[in-house]
């Protein structure tokens, strides 16, 4: 079968989509991805991985204009007039594969005039994600735009049960299947190599992540370090700025995603805390719960959310409430029974190969692919 993808970053810093594409190619299926390469960091077309990677680039309105949000008509159009060229050239796809919201408008216009059929591979409930920033008229229509856009839709596909039920709730007639952000194992229990406890998180450093709160914590308790990972996003620059006041937190900037996992196995425990009042974050599962699974090492979460309900009921981590305090109780706890940390380690690993492995994943998201009905 021939698939064309369409997202709206570059391909190769989202792992689940780069997942998925290799994960059908080696099924045997033919994949293009068309990507919005904002910045212009890359060629226009590679292959990476049997993957055929073509780049939209700004044109001069798209530089010019101030906001992502402002420019996604124009990139809705590109990406169209791109996808129809390439039907109409040398690559006649049968599946549009369209990731997250601010790609589904191309994805619809590709159907009605080609016929093809039409996946929704939503990784965020958009609307959620922008009513952090954006005014409420602008979130209010593109919760309307995907509700009318979703009417087209062939299958839907999500990531966990919480974002499934707000789809169900929106369009109760359209399939629907879960394909989880899990990670490939690796094996069995790796002692950390450094001496002292060391927590890692490798992120968006954002205030809904809990920073700059987590220096102020971790700066202040003795015998312990912190490792910092992140993209020059957010609040980059002023975490980075902080962290020279602590002698005990290494910032270390971008982390290629090669390094992640052997830096964490490095580390005796992952922090990663998100703010239970905001509606995506309470129903959502971080990536990062995933690779602290397969990585056999114990994630502080906090408490109230899908992703809290999940660490507890596994038992590899800590769920806690999000506060200072308790953060500090959690990394002491953890600090003075290093026994707990292997043994919630070793739960986590469990729970990856038994439930939460990328295997799983795949074979969901292929069964759908050898069921969907070319016309």
């Amino acid at each position: 079968m021939n698939i064309l993808m369409i997202l709206s970053n570059p391909f190769i810093v989202d792992p689940r989509v780069y997942k998925e594409a290799t994960s059908l190619v080696q099924a045997g299926h033919n994949v293009t991805v068309i990507v919005w390469d904002r910045k212009q960091q890359y060629e226009p077309e590679s292959i990476i991985d049997g993957v055929r990677v073509i780049r939209i680039h700004n044109k001069k309105l798209q530089r010019i204009l101030p906001h992502d949000l402002i420019k996604n008509p124009l990139w809705w159009r590109t990406a169209y007039k791109k996808g129809l060229q390439l039907y109409q050239t040398d690559f006649q796809f049968d599946v549009v594969h369209c990731h997250d919201l601010d790609t589904l408008q191309s994805g619809v216009w590709l159907k009605k005039k080609l016929g093809v059929k039409l996946i929704y591979d939503s990784h965020e409930i958009f609307g959620y994600m922008i009513e952090r920033t954006m005014p409420k008229p602008v979130v209010n229509f593109a919760f309307n735009m995907e509700k009318k856009l979703i009417k087209h839709v062939d299958q839907i596909i999500t990531v966990d049960d919480g974002y499934a039920q707000y789809f169900k709730d929106i369009s109760k007639q359209y399939p629907l299947a879960i394909v989880r952000n899990c990670k490939d194992t690796i094996g069995s229990y790796k002692p950390p190599t450094r001496k002292e406890f060391t927590l890692i998180y490798i992120g968006t450093l954002t205030h809904q992540r809990f920073f700059p709160q987590i220096l102020e914590v971790v700066g202040k308790i003795p015998k312990v370090k912190l490792v910092i990972g992140a993209k020059k996003e957010g609040l980059y620059e002023e975490i980075e700025a902080l962290s020279k006041h602590y002698e005990n937190i290494d910032f270390l900037g971008t982390i290629p995603t090669d390094k992640v996992v052997p830096l964490t196995h490095e580390c005796q425990a992952i922090i990663c805390l998100f703010n239970p009042n905001d509606r995506l974050n309470k129903i959502g599962s971080p990536n990062k719960i995933f690779e602290a699974m397969v990585t056999g090492r114990p994630i502080i979460v906090t408490k109230h959310t899908n992703a809290g309900d999940i660490i507890t009921k596994e038992n590899c981590g800590l769920a806690i409430d999000y506060e200072k305090q308790a953060l500090q109780d959690a990394i002491i706890h953890l600090k003075n029974n290093q026994n707990i940390c292997k043994e919630l380690g070793e739960n986590g690993i469990n729970a990856a190969e038994h439930t939460y492995n990328w295997e799983k994943q795949k074979q969901t998201l292929l069964h759908i692919y050898e069921t969907i009905k070319i016309t």
